[in-house]
């Protein structure tokens, strides 16, 4: 069956905004270094004002993702929740000029502006981030279009937005119309905290509606309650068909059926380890998308992963193809 999109994601449509600060200013802003804050819109408005010579990019988890599967020639579209406004223009131009379709047009009915994540880079490399969910969070059904979830052979979704009622009920309205036309519905996790505060819907839309779940050791381990990884993958096996840890430099586990896969790791140490693990479902989809058998499909993860974390932001710099191709992955 031909459908008009390979891979379609619905994630928080988040502008990263990057500067280089030295310490004196982020001291005088009050910006803790080397993390990630959440900010409320008038500190995000101030923050952003403060910038200097800044650099804005596309980003947010499955927009990275996207970013990385297209680049491999698949057709892809990013559904999510932007402002009418510069930002949110922005986002939307660059993200069809990268080459993703993009089928939610800004709106006028939101109060918040575009999601935005001010990104201070200091001489030593430090990257100190300033979140502010804006209109992205927002997301709801409303943004939901069956008709293009139903063009979709593969759906991934942002646990991320799941913080919201009306992201809950979203992404089972997608879900459902992916899977009803034959398409596969995944789910990346996205968070430790973010399964902490709902663990219990988490597993129900897993249960009812994922083909696929990718989430790191903390994530699977948080979502059972467990201090054993072998536990959390049994548990989820038996209720989804298809489940993948990552465990940073140690092999990737990936369970499907009867089978359990161990995909080796060659540890590294990051440059920027900012989009590991939307470079990881990057390389991982794309080899379920083009008909890959489960251990290749681990090795392009890992392989994706492995080229981000080598330099310095979330997306790849070396034609992913390129990489695929040094490591027999082609």
């Amino acid at each position: 069956m031909t459908k008009k999109y390979d891979v379609v994601g619905i994630g928080n449509a988040i502008v990263d905004v990057i500067s280089q600060s030295d310490d004196q200013f982020l001291a005088n802003m009050g910006i803790s270094k080397g993390i990630m804050q959440l900010v409320e819109r008038e500190r995000a408005e101030l923050l952003y004002a403060a910038m200097q010579n800044r650099v804005q990019a596309p980003g947010g988890s499955v927009g990275n993702t996207l970013a990385g599967i297209g680049s491999l020639g698949l057709s892809t579209a990013f559904v999510g929740r932007v402002k009418n406004d510069p930002l949110g223009q922005f986002y939307e131009e660059q993200m069809i000029e990268e080459g993703t379709a993009f089928p939610n047009p800004p709106t006028d009915d939101d109060a918040n502006p575009t999601s935005r994540s001010m990104i201070f880079v200091s001489p030593d490399g430090e990257r100190s981030m300033n979140t502010y969910l804006g209109a992205g969070a927002e997301f709801s059904d409303d943004d939901v279009d069956p008709a293009v979830m139903e063009e979709a052979r593969f759906l991934f979704l942002e646990g991320y937005l799941f913080d919201k009622d009306k992201g809950k009920s979203a992404f089972r309205a997608a879900a459902a119309a992916c899977r009803h036309a034959g398409g596969q519905a995944g789910l990346s996790l996205s968070d430790p905290f973010c399964v902490d505060r709902h663990r219990e819907s988490f597993k129900q839309l897993i249960e009812d509606e994922m083909d696929f779940v990718i989430g790191n050791e903390h994530e699977w381990k948080s979502l059972y309650e467990t201090d054993d990884l072998a536990t959390a993958m049994q548990e989820v096996a038996m209720v989804c068909p298809l489940v993948v840890c990552t465990r940073s430099g140690d092999p990737v586990v990936i369970r499907a059926d009867d089978q359990e896969i161990h995909v080796p790791v060659k540890e590294t140490t990051p440059v920027d380890a900012t989009g590991a693990g939307d470079q990881f479902a990057a390389g991982f989809i794309y080899g379920l998308a083009s008909g890959k058998d489960l251990e290749t499909s681990g090795k392009m993860g890992v392989a994706a992963a492995s080229e981000v974390i080598g330099h310095i932001g979330p997306r790849p710099k070396r034609p992913l193809k390129v990489v695929f191709a040094e490591q027999g992955l082609s």
